[in-house]
């Protein structure tokens, strides 16, 4: 989506940090902004930022984690302007880093809850109704760079939901219409209050992450990066796997012939009628 104005961009989790980033970056681009976040003293002063900056914003409490939430959220931003263009599925937490071995399963659940069930929750419902509304539309999941590889040491369950978030957003952008955008972000370390200050001031500054993606929605990219020495760690990853790969498993003439996507995907196009876009080309010519 190259043109942000006058659209309608719902960002969960946009009272703070990377969501509320967005939410100046959309405005500057004459979108009108719903902001959702379960603190309503945070979203009062975002929003009132905001008009200060003569941007035209709104806001609804929300658990994103809550399904009737999202619902309730949806119903708000479409009453609102009577249309909605954009969500950002960006609210997030983190839990204490320990080892997995010692992490409380209720710890677990409580992050997927909001990580990968939230952004799961708005991608859905929003989703539906983009394909109701029928006009250009986008989905912009925030992952992280650790959806990429596992970037920060005794934090296995987060990592886990940003892993996570890479299916389903590789899922969307097969699935949905083509006049639905779809990209998930990957910030490296950037300043926000999703962990101990102590750690998080020694990220990227917000605005400077927000500016980087900003330009590749607009290019409508899949994969919407920033650290440049990411690539060194997932570098790291794939010679692994290509090692393993090339030692015990190394191609062959006709090396398809047990591949799951070129043997199924022909059989749920006949039995479903599915006409998917092909993630493993289409990402990667974008």
């Amino acid at each position: 989506m190259q043109d942000f104005s006058n659209k309608v961009v719902v960002i969960p989790g946009g009272a703070t940090g990377i969501g509320y980033g967005f939410a100046k970056a959309f405005g500057a681009e004459g979108a009108k902004i719903v902001l959702a976040a379960r603190r309503e003293n945070r979203l009062q002063e975002a929003a009132a930022q905001l008009k200060a900056e003569g941007i035209d914003a709104t806001y609804a409490l929300c658990d994103v984690s809550r399904r009737e939430d999202i619902e309730a959220l949806a119903d708000f931003a479409w009453d609102w302007q009577g249309h909605v263009d954009v969500m950002v599925n960006n609210a997030g937490i983190s839990i204490p880093q320990a080892p997995l071995l010692d992490l409380p399963v209720a710890e677990i659940e409580r992050i997927f809850a909001v990580n990968f069930y939230g952004v799961l929750h708005g991608s859905q419902v929003f989703g539906k109704r983009f394909v109701e509304q029928g006009t250009p539309a986008a989905i912009y999941n925030v992952g992280s760079e650790n959806s990429l590889f596992h970037a920060v040491p005794l934090s296995g369950p987060y990592v886990a939901t940003k892993h996570a978030l890479l299916a389903i957003t590789e899922s969307l952008y097969e699935e949905l219409p083509e006049f639905v955008d779809v990209s998930l972000i990957c910030p490296g370390f950037v300043v926000s209050e999703i962990g101990p200050e102590e750690q998080m001031q020694h990220g990227m500054p917000t605005d400077e992450f927000v500016a980087i993606a900003m330009k590749q929605l607009k290019a409508n990219q899949f994969f919407v990066v920033s650290h440049a020495y990411n690539i060194e760690r997932i570098e790291a990853r794939y010679q692994l796997l290509k090692s393993a790969f090339d030692t015990y498993a190394p191609r062959y003439d006709g090396d398809a012939e047990y591949d799951v996507r070129t043997l199924v995907e022909p059989l749920l196009q006949e039995q479903a009628g599915l006409n998917l876009r092909k993630v493993s080309s289409t990402i990667t010519e974008k």
